[in-house]
């Protein structure tokens, strides 16, 4: 939903207050489905959850504090930090990487995720689907 979606009445004080940090239209939309929101944190230079994907539906996040390196399969890896916004598609698309990319601070970061009913939140990769799908994986120089 972006702004224009938004009316503000008499005035333009609900709009001049919002900062859209993204807006998507991902192609799953929960019917009998789940939405959660959750805060994820990780320690100075921990890294993260092993690769993983969403199959129930799409992910939308938002860093709170650090940065963190975030990889999903056919992308390059990339540093988003606090105050920036991520997404990732779900379904078999793998989520590589949501690294702490610092020693220094923690890592703090908001997921909202919506799942299909009676699917998983998060299924782990096994070594064998990495292999298979290794050409998918890019560089952080592409």
């Amino acid at each position: 939903m972006g702004l224009a979606a938004i009316d503000p009445g008499p005035d333009d004080k609900v709009q001049n207050a919002m900062t859209v940090l993204q807006s998507v239209t991902p192609s799953f939309r929960p019917a009998d489905g789940e939405v959660m929101t959750l805060v994820i944190e990780w320690p100075p230079g921990d890294p993260g959850i092993p690769p993983h994907h969403h199959p129930g539906g799409p992910c939308f996040g938002y860093v709170l504090e650090g940065e963190m390196v975030f990889e999903l399969e056919g992308e390059p890896p990339r540093a988003i930090k606090a105050g920036e916004a991520f997404w990732e598609p779900g379904g078999d698309v793998i989520h590589f990487q949501d690294v702490n990319n610092r020693t220094d601070i923690p890592l703090r970061f908001l997921v909202t995720m919506m799942m299909a009913p009676g699917q998983p939140m998060l299924v782990l990769v096994d070594d064998d689907e990495l292999e298979r799908r290794r050409w998918i994986r890019r560089s952080p120089d592409e």
